[in-house]
């Protein structure tokens, strides 16, 4: 059974937020997921990140408190927005650190692991799941695809300058758009292959960090962004998959509605008891 409708001063441990992107109606969003203290998934929506107060701008394994209500314009049950939209003030709790080797972040974040992606799918489509986290049997290939447009489209920019006649001129600038999309091969349980992007923020925030150490040169920055999420990941990661659906891939039941949202990457360890 799911929360209710409302959910007044929900605390929430963030495990997701998306590289962030313009959208006509919102101006810049960042899609925020987490687990409440009942480890069930939420997925907070909209929330204009940047815009935030800095005291409010938390970070991936914080918690965080506020007064959620259930999404009415979205159908998946997780999907809930803050109540009062943009005035919703949030409080920036404590952070989930990573001593004892990632140990109360392993123990709060994989209470639900899934080690099939169909069974995954099937669930999506009976609308039990739409946040998930997956372990993959096998990660094969990590892929780097140009983006066919390197700007945004000319209505977020539009929309963009319309609000800054009303704003301050000091106003933060609208994000860059990431000129490559990432990838992920791999396989699970099913023995099938799988092929998802990621959407991270970290990810993006790591390209645009390994292109001012690489001086501008994209080749070199992207190869320094498989090393990481591929080469070292693999290696020495124990490497989690934070799956969500998109909502028009959900709605229209697409083979595959899922996306990567995030990259849950503990160090490999011994083999430590605990009980998920």
């Amino acid at each position: 059974m799911y929360p209710p409708k409302e959910l007044p001063n929900a605390k929430i441990l963030i495990a997701v937020k998306t590289y962030p992107r313009p959208t006509p109606s919102y101006e810049e969003i960042v899609c925020t997921a987490g687990l409440l203290e009942s480890g069930q998934w939420v997925r907070i929506y909209p929330i204009p990140f940047r815009d935030l107060p800095y005291d409010q701008q938390f970070k991936k394994f914080n918690w965080i408190q506020l007064d959620l209500i259930k999404s009415e314009s979205d159908f998946r049950k997780e999907s809930y927005r803050p109540k009062q939209m943009f005035d919703e003030e949030i409080k920036t709790l404590e952070h989930v650190g990573t001593k004892n080797e990632w140990l109360e972040r392993k123990r709060l974040i994989l209470n639900e692991v899934f080690s099939s992606m169909d069974n995954l799918i099937s669930l999506a489509y009976s609308e039990e799941k739409s946040l998930a986290i997956l372990k993959p049997l096998d990660i094969i290939g990590f892929e780097i695809e140009e983006e066919k447009e390197r700007e945004w489209k000319k209505k977020y920019k539009d929309r963009l300058a319309q609000m800054k006649l009303f704003e301050p001129s000091e106003k933060r600038e609208i994000i860059k758009k990431l000129p490559y999309k990432y990838y992920y091969r791999f396989t699970t349980e099913d023995n099938k292959p799988r092929r998802l992007r990621i959407l991270d923020w970290e990810i993006g925030a790591l390209f645009w960090n390994c292109l001012k150490q690489t001086e501008g040169d994209e080749i070199a920055a992207n190869q320094l962004v498989q090393q990481k999420y591929f080469e070292e990941f693999i290696t020495k990661r124990d490497v989690y998959l934070f799956l969500g659906t998109t909502y028009q891939h959900h709605k229209k039941k697409v083979q595959n509605p899922f996306t990567i949202i995030g990259v849950f990457a503990p160090p490999q360890t011994s083999q430590i008891s605990m009980q998920f």
